[in-house]
């Protein structure tokens, strides 16, 4: 009746949401259990270090390890921007630009570690181990091959490379004061030297990179996630504390006023600059790649590393490969279309000051898409896995319930970056061109982070799955056709020609470093619309490994 009181207990009105342990056992029970060789009757895996785990508990020890370790990563690189920005303006437009080239040198060890973790996952699921430890020793062989080349030709490139990227166009002064123009040409000077020197010293140390790059992602493919955790913790702390004792500056913040305060002094003799932070790079990965094979040699769940596999087999090696080549193609081309993007940054005002605002704004963002990353980095293990095991129907589960925590972080951040840009700036730099710049970047891209993390957890995912071929045609359609014809249409940007001079821009008159960045944030509503077609499709989940 109307207007009665119900005495049922709320327990009872309520079984769903009372009984959290129901709910729980339901999820990780996947309805194809049945016909999966290897699932047990409850839907869980039967092989590898998740073995016997429900499906949240397998995500919250896949994720938290990955996201303290990403956590960790970010801070290196933090580090390395604010010790830049202590040292002065040009320094960290060459540090901005020397990001995206270390991007371009991990290119060839992240296509290897995608295949290492689709191949491993997949063994393991499949409870063949041999053919995970063959796995493990062909990706780390080649690793360290791939590694020195690139490190080769990077240290004879570093210098031209350097000149080409920080040279100052005539049109570029037009317009300026003499001292205006003798300040863009010193800065100039001084990001080009900057940009070689760090290069020079990161190119020695590529193929330890390499190796700790490879080694991690097979843990991962073999399920344990707080293993690299570990690696990265010492990783980080050699990074961040060499780096700035080597560097010799002291760490300072801009207040509300935009007045410079020292909140940390360096104690180290040494005055490095820039050339100790790529110092203390060095040696943290050399310490990373041994502590990486240290950990593999051990074994991790049946996977080990062992010394006959590191004799060149022709099969498994081409396994990986096949694997790695699409995600090769897929970053080299989302590398090449942002590096298009950085020389639009590069135009935006002579003097200098955009590219390094532009970094400081990735670098603060990088916070929010962390627990998005781990949990791509879950779902892509849990994919493999689960599709190894003959089980699309967890595979699909837990990459939804990785997507629902993932979108649920990143839009809380999403609005932290539009409530609070110009107190996150303070932190990072006391440079006046940044604290005027980086602010709205930040609240641009705060908008989008929503789609952001959609499209993050499901490229992750559909990479795990082996689904390669697939990210890398929807990765360069979205780069291509949408994000680099938007950014140069809002930019204002004039472009030079092959014969000398330049294509005025035929929409804008003045370059708008805010107009790059709602390109960028409005392509990736796109892009996230692109991946969830694709897993609502399915294909993702029919791809032979």
């Amino acid at each position: 009746m109307l207007g009665q009181r119900n005495n049922t207990p709320w327990r009872k009105r309520l079984p769903i949401l009372s009984d959290w342990r129901g709910i729980v056992q339901r999820v990780a029970i996947a309805p194809d259990a049945a016909d999966a060789p290897g699932l047990d009757d409850e839907g869980r895996l039967k092989k590898g270090r998740l073995c016997g785990l429900t499906m949240g508990g397998a995500i919250w020890v896949l994720s938290w390890p990955i996201l303290i370790e990403s956590l960790l990563n970010w801070l290196v690189g933090m580090t390395d921007t604010i010790i830049s920005a202590q040292v002065g303006v040009a320094e960290t437009d060459a540090i901005a630009v020397a990001g995206y080239l270390l991007w371009l040198i991990s290119l060839i060890s992240m296509a290897l570690g995608v295949g290492a973790t689709a191949l491993v996952s997949r063994s393991v699921g499949k409870s063949r181990l041999a053919v995970a430890n063959a796995a493990v020793g062909q990706a780390l062989l080649l690793a360290l091959l791939s590694g020195v080349l690139v490190g080769l030709a990077i240290f004879v490139a570093s210098a031209p490379a350097g000149n080409a990227l920080f040279r100052v166009h005539d049109i570029e002064l037009e317009g300026l004061d003499p001292a205006n123009v003798s300040l863009a040409l010193e800065r100039g000077r001084i990001a080009a030297e900057s940009f070689a020197a760090y290069m020079r010293i990161i190119a020695i140390g590529t193929p330890m990179s390499s190796v700790l790059l490879v080694g991690i992602a097979c843990v991962r493919g073999a399920g344990d996630s707080v293993k690299p955790l570990w690696v990265m913790i010492a990783v980080n702390a050699v990074n961040i504390s060499c780096s700035w004792l080597f560097s010799g500056v002291d760490l300072t913040r801009a207040d509300a006023a935009g007045v410079q305060q020292v909140w940390l002094t360096n104690p180290s003799p040494l005055d490095f600059g820039i050339v100790g932070v790529a110092w203390g790079t060095m040696l943290a990965h050399t310490v990373g790649a041994a502590l990486a094979v240290l950990v593999l040699a051990r074994g991790v769940g049946g996977v080990r590393l062992l010394k006959r596999r590191l004799r060149l087999h022709k099969h498994t090696s081409m396994r990986l490969i096949r694997v790695g080549i699409p995600n090769f193609i897929e970053t080299a081309g989302l590398w090449f279309g942002n590096a298009l993007i950085v020389l639009m940054v590069r135009g935006v005002g002579a003097t200098g000051g955009a590219l390094g605002a532009h970094l400081i704004a990735i670098r603060i963002e990088a916070v929010s898409f962390l627990p998005g990353f781990a949990m791509s980095m879950a779902a892509a293990t849990l994919a493999g896995q689960y599709l190894g095991a003959g089980s699309k129907a967890g595979a699909k589960r837990a990459i939804l319930i990785c997507l629902g925590i993932s979108v649920t972080i990143m839009g809380g951040f999403g609005f932290l970056l539009m409530l609070l840009p110009k107190t996150l700036t303070g932190f990072i730099t006391s440079q006046p061109e940044h604290l005027a710049m980086t602010p709205m970047l930040l609240f641009i891209i705060g908008t989008v982070q929503i789609p952001f993390a959609v499209s993050l957890l499901m490229r992750g995912a559909m990479r795990g799955a082996g689904d390669t071929k697939a990210v890398l045609v929807m990765t360069w359609v979205s780069m291509y056709a949408v994000r680099l014809p938007l950014v140069y249409a809002l930019s204002g940007i004039d472009l030079p020609l092959p014969g000398g001079g330049y294509l005025k821009h035929p929409f804008l008159d003045e370059p708008s470093l805010n107009g790059i960045w709602i390109g960028m944030s409005i392509e990736l509503v796109f892009r996230a619309a692109l991946f969830t077609g694709r897993f609502m499709q399915g294909g993702w989940s029919r791809v032979r490994v």
